[in-house]
């Protein structure tokens, strides 16, 4: 078969089926093409092609022999680098964890091996997943390719441009404010965070434990949900984790993909759609609403009066739980060590200030600050409360509507550099996919067209109640068979070559 990396991983699977190919084949495919193409992209850190391509030889042996194998096995997939993998480097995108190797795998990686997914590699991010761009890695930013010039979104920009490079046609990421949705929304890309707690956390290095979540990362709503469906689940090594079975999100992408979304109500967040989003996103947006309404979808708009704050709110939370789940990285049990011949808290200074980068550096600050004697009430406990109000707002909103939709990001990628030292104008970027994190819902984004300003991807973005993610991809599938009709086919043929190397 030709153009392998183009392929579904429903395709793949159903030319694994036929025949038609095998999953060294399609892992080779991919290998060839992080080789031809991750110079200028640069989504990962790591390649495992020893790893990969014997995984892959292992199913294939197995296909032959008639063996029953899980529906995914043979299909190549990228984690990104904050899981770890038993074996493999696992960085988080920092210096400080440099040629670390873990002794255990994440609990998503596992329920991939037992998926018998070859895993390609590791991803970039942002270090320790700070960041809304990818270029506060601490081994160089990702480039997005529509245009290399510009950034892949954060702190997942590995993950979803490995996708929209047609490096891997499945990717793992973690969403703390975005960090999923975001970079899905840049690079043209569907990627999902799951409710709070229904995929397993153990193994995934902890940013801020209250806000972290693992999900899937696709270039179509349909081989999300299988993926959805691989990583969610139980885990009782997670305390957080919750002990219910995984919603039928494969079935309900097919549902809406086939009976469209006649009597479901979709509210449009009044707050997430005016002054401060791009005109080209704006007008996306708008087509993309009367796309659902067309769908068969009643369409009101919903006021969420919260939302003004959450911000504020979650910038605060997060640096307070990040510098405690920082303060591990002492230069004592593990990573790197700068040792000056001092005392144990000179080594201690030394090592964080040379592991650390600017951004990590200035939320651990924030953070301790915040949770320091005399502020913590004024500041942590004030965002807190905060945070409850948000989650009335969701409840309130969900009384009246079955799901809600905004713009994902305000503005399509921008350029690198452009904002890497204004942090403030970078934490806007995540104003619309915060909310999401603070109530613990879940929340899809995928593409729904071009702006014409520029000609860079614009994502939409669908909340649904906690427990039931399959709504998103009845909707999501629904609105993208709709949108595959408008763009010719999936979003990602219009995607320019990378490098003189066709897409």
């Amino acid at each position: 078969m030709r153009n392998l990396n183009r392929l579904t991983a429903q395709a793949m699977v159903d030319a694994f089926s036929s025949g038609k190919m095998t999953s060294v084949q399609a892992t080779e495919a991919a290998l060839d093409r992080i080789a031809q193409v991750d110079g200028a992209v640069h989504a990962f850190l790591h390649v495992d092609a020893e790893g990969a391509l014997e995984a892959a030889e292992a199913v294939d042996k197995d296909r032959a022999a008639g063996k029953s194998l899980p529906l995914l096995a043979g299909v190549p997939v990228a984690v990104k680098d904050v899981l770890v993998t038993k074996g493999l480097p696992t960085t988080a995108g920092s210096r400080i964890l440099e040629g670390w190797m873990p002794p255990y795998d994440a609990t998503v990686v596992e329920r991939l091996k037992a998926a018998r997914m070859p895993i390609i590699g590791k991803t970039n991010m942002d270090e320790f997943a700070m960041g809304s761009s990818t270029e506060h890695s601490g081994y160089g930013p990702t480039h997005n390719p529509w245009d290399l010039d510009r950034i892949p979104g954060g702190s997942g920009g590995g993950s979803a441009a490995s996708l929209a490079a047609f490096e891997v046609p499945l990717a793992i990421g973690s969403d703390t404010g975005g960090s999923i949705r975001q970079p899905a929304a840049v690079t043209g890309t569907v990627g999902v965070k799951p409710t709070y707690g229904a995929v397993s956390r153990y193994g995934v290095i902890a940013l801020a434990s209250s806000l972290d979540q693992v999900g899937p990362c696709a270039r179509t709503v349909h081989d999300a949900a299988l993926l959805h469906e691989v990583i969610a689940g139980h885990d009782p090594r997670d305390a957080t984790s919750l002990p219910e079975a995984v919603p039928p999100v494969v079935t309900a992408a097919n549902r809406g993909r086939q009976d469209g979304l006649e009597g479901v109500r979709v509210g449009v967040i009044k707050e997430l759609t005016g002054e401060g989003f791009q005109s080209g996103v704006r007008q996306r947006f708008e087509e993309a609403i009367h796309q659902l309404s067309s769908l068969g979808a009643k369409v009101t708009e919903v006021s969420c009066p919260s939302f003004a704050y959450a911000l504020a709110a979650y910038y605060l939370i997060l640096p307070s739980e990040a510098s405690s789940n920082l303060a591990k990285y002492d230069s004592v049990r593990f990573g790197l060590r700068v040792d000056d011949g001092g005392t144990i808290e000179r080594v201690m200074g030394a090592t964080r200030a040379a592991g650390f980068g600017d951004e990590v550096k200035r939320r651990i600050i924030l953070g301790t600050y915040a949770l320091s004697a005399g502020y913590y009430d004024a500041y942590y406990g004030s965002a807190q409360k905060v945070r409850t109000l948000i989650q009335r707002d969701f409840g309130e909103a969900f009384g009246a509507v079955d799901v809600l939709v905004s713009p994902t990001c305000p503005t399509t990628a921008f350029r690198l550099g452009e904002q890497v030292d204004d942090p403030l104008t970078m934490y806007l970027n995540d104003i619309a996919t915060i909310p999401a994190n603070l109530a613990g819902i879940p929340g899809m984004s995928l593409p729904i067209g071009l702006a014409p300003e520029d000609g860079l991807p614009v994502g939409l973005q669908i909340l649904a109640p906690a427990r039931v993610d399959d709504r998103l991809y009845r909707v999501g599938a629904a609105l993208e068979g709709a949108l595959v009709d408008v763009w010719a086919g999936t979003l990602l043929t219009q995607a320019p070559p990378l490098e003189g190397v066709p897409v």
